[in-house]
């Protein structure tokens, strides 16, 4: 019985969103922040870290179509979160206002907190790859230098 009334109740807002854009900006971070978690744990070498990350841009560092299919799935994963919020949201019984405001605010929230996951990790990812993993794929490269 207890799970009935369970099914009939209002999703949370923020815990949605929140769940919904951490999916969502990692999906599309998934480029850079993959190999230098590997790397990070010792899993993966500097020249393969960087070959992984080159294979989703191109020479001047913009996004090749590797990185636009992740940024495709983190949108498709955010409209289905909203989506099925909604889904969820129509089985319970409250005020057709309500249900639109929250289906704005989970919207508005998902949308800003995936930007700035996204944001956030492709930031940390670019320090961690020029302060560490670059220096080791040059000592993988070429040796110990001198210095």
């Amino acid at each position: 019985m207890a799970e009935s009334s369970n099914n009939n109740q209002e999703p949370s807002v923020i815990t949605w969103a929140i769940k919904v854009a951490s999916s969502a900006g990692l999906a599309a971070i998934l480029c850079c922040v993959a190999p230098a978690i590997l790397f990070m744990f010792g899993l993966m070498g500097g020249v393969y870290a960087i070959s992984f990350a080159d294979f989703f841009y191109n020479e001047d560092g913009s996004a090749a179509a590797g990185a636009w299919a992740l940024r495709a799935a983190a949108v498709v994963i955010g409209a289905y979160g909203v989506y099925r919020f909604r889904k969820q949201q129509d089985q319970c019984s409250i005020d057709p206002k309500r249900k639109r405001n929250n289906l704005i605010l989970v919207t508005l929230i998902t949308v800003v907190l995936a930007v700035g996951i996204y944001l956030s990790l492709e930031k940390w990812s670019s320090w961690y790859f020029d302060k560490h993993i670059v220096p080791a794929q040059q000592e993988e490269l070429f040796g110990p230098s001198s210095e």
